[in-house]
């Protein structure tokens, strides 16, 4: 297993989000992709922060109470992401992916440039092919 790559399994067409969106803006952009959060990128793709549907449900929760303008994603992003390369192991990342509390991991490049994002929809997906292909191999020798 230690063989399959993110890159193999990751969304290559993310939902993304920038700076000056409004809350609201990313509060419907999650509702029509029906991701779980996503990057924050500037013009050439670099990721600037991430933003998850709890992060917007939560400003969007206070301006109804407290009666305030909607903020921009700029406000409640954050800014330290973790972020995974599109090389790096499912498997190390599974492992990962049960201890911290990220469900969506930025896929970038070397330079920071996004190239899609990965979940744990994925991770799980990944090894359940992995192993009904093993099982499969392992039937095919016991046959033999």
């Amino acid at each position: 297993m230690q063989s399959l790559k993110i890159q193999e399994y990751m969304n290559h067409y993310p939902v993304t989000f920038t700076e000056t969106m409004s809350v609201e803006e990313a509060s419907l952009r999650f509702l029509k992709t029906k991701q779980i959060g996503g990057p924050v990128i500037d013009q050439n793709y670099k990721v600037l922060g991430f933003i998850s549907e709890g992060d917007v449900l939560k400003k969007m929760l206070e301006t109804l109470y407290f009666n305030e303008n909607v903020a921009s994603i700029k406000d409640i992003m954050r800014k330290e992401v973790l972020s995974v390369k599109p090389y790096d192991s499912i498997i190390e990342l599974g492992q990962t992916m049960i201890r911290d509390k990220p469900k969506v991991y930025p896929v970038i490049d070397d330079d920071g440039n996004l190239l899609g994002t990965i979940s744990r929809n994925e991770v799980l997906q990944a090894c359940y092919k992995y192993g009904r292909a093993r099982t499969s191999i392992e039937k095919e020798h016991a046959a033999v």
